[in-house]
This record gives C-alpha cells, sequence and structure tokens, in this order.
C-alpha cells in the first residue's frame, strides 16, 4: 500500500453501481487520476447495486482497486431504502420541494469521510463523488453547499490538510441534468448496461420501473434518445 506521495495523481471514487458514479468514475479517469474505487453494503434493500459496482469497476479496470466496505446497517435506518418503509411509486418526479422517503441519514457524510480516510493512507489529494443537479435539490447531501463544506473539513481535519496538502472533492456532475450525464458517460465509454438503478428491486433483480431512480433514468435515456439497456 502506497502510504508517501509521489508522482501519480491518485483519486478514490465513491462508486455505488450507479448510472451517476460510473460517469463520476469515467470522468476521474478521463482527467488523469488513477483511480481507487470504494463501495459500501449498508443495509440497502437494493443491494444489487454491489455486483453493478463490481461490474463497473472491472470493465473500467479497476477490479484490483475497488473495495467494498461493509456498515453497520442499524447506523442508516429511517430510510424507504433501508427500514420497513416502502419505497414510494409513480411519484411526480419533476418535483423536489421535499426531502424524499429515500433519503438515507448523513449516508454522503459517512461515505465521504471514509474515502477521505482511504485518500489520506494512500497519499492521495481527490475524492470524486457523483452527486448531481437532479439529486441536490431533495436530497441536502448533494448539494454544492455541502460538498464545499465537506472539502473544507477535509482540509482541517487531517493530518495531511495541516501538512499543506489539500483536498479536492470533485463532483463532475453536479450541474448536469441527467440526459447531460448520459451523454457525457456514452462520450467517456461508460457501458450502461453494466448500472443498476432502482431502489425497489424485483424478482429476479428486475429493475421496477416505478421508483423515483428508475423514472428519472427512463425518461433521461428517452429525452436522449438512446434505449436504456436495462429489462424493466
Amino acid at each position: 500500500m502506497m502510504t508517501t506521495r509521489d508522482s501519480t495523481r491518485h483519486a478514490v471514487v465513491l462508486l455505488s453501481g450507479g448510472l451517476d458514479s460510473a460517469t463520476a468514475l469515467a470522468c476521474a479517469i478521463r482527467d488523469g487520476f488513477f483511480c481507487h474505487a470504494l463501495t459500501f453494503r449498508y443495509g440497502q434493500r437494493h443491494e444489487c447495486e454491489i455486483e453493478a459496482a463490481k461490474n463497473v469497476a472491472r470493465s473500467l479496470g479497476l477490479e484490483n482497486r475497488h473495495r467494498i466496505v461493509g456498515l453497520d446497517p442499524q447506523l442508516f435506518v429511517g430510510s424507504a431504502l433501508t427500514g420497513a418503509e416502502p419505497v414510494p411509486l409513480h411519484r411526480d418526479v419533476s418535483r423536489h420541494d421535499q426531502i424524499p422517503p429515500t433519503y438515507v441519514p448523513a449516508r454522503n457524510t459517512v461515505f465521504l469521510a471514509l474515502a477521505l480516510a482511504l485518500a489520506e493512507q494512500i497519499g492521495a489529494s481527490d475524492i470524486y463523488i457523483g452527486a448531481n443537479a437532479v439529486d441536490f435539490s431533495g436530497y441536502p447531501d448533494c448539494r454544492p453547499e455541502f460538498i464545499a463544506a465537506f472539502e473544507r473539513l477535509a482540509d482541517l481535519g487531517t493530518k495531511a490538510g495541516a501538512q499543506g496538502h489539500s483536498f479536492s472533492v470533485h463532483a463532475p456532475l453536479i450541474r448536469l441534468t441527467k440526459v447531460q450525464i448520459i451523454q457525457l458517460g456514452q462520450r467517456l465509454g461508460v457501458d450502461y448496461a453494466l448500472t443498476w438503478s432502482c431502489y425497489n428491486p424485483q424478482p429476479g433483480n428486475r429493475p421496477c420501473g416505478a421508483c423515483d431512480s428508475c423514472q428519472i433514468r427512463k425518461q433521461a435515456f428517452q429525452q436522449a434518445g438512446s434505449r436504456d439497456p436495462l429489462n424493466y
């Protein structure tokens, strides 16, 4: 394990296995980073996304630099993604005036903190996250203000930061719509057939087609003039 900084530009990328994180990983590779992917098992009902993350990492050459970290599911109860509350279906996804039931308490804060720990350990100064414009209006931990605040925290709360090695938290999709994200990923060679977006998996690990994430994804592929490779 590398513990000192060298001439290689290393980055830690949060990789859930979804459309956004796969595109963020492709962006990090495009930007010239030697990437390390980080995926979490935290009791999510759509745990099949972990297998998707493995496939995405393998397809982009990170099979040996992909960590899957298990977290105590009891830390994240209280969400439709982790608890007994049903995942909302057939909602109007054009509205973002409330934080949705699929918000997971402090999830991105925890994930970024662990990504920061890995980054400091391996001598990386850069972290990538797939937060985007569709999400940040509903999820407080996907907003630009949150990303900027965490970047400041990383500099203040680490040995590397105290020694003058500042961290950058990249959210390359933050101002993009889902259509723009898909178009970007297609240009970068992302195989979206390997990704998983559904919050409410059906028997045989088929996406439901009715949760917020499925609806947003399907609409975006249609608007992009492309066929969604997933079988709903």
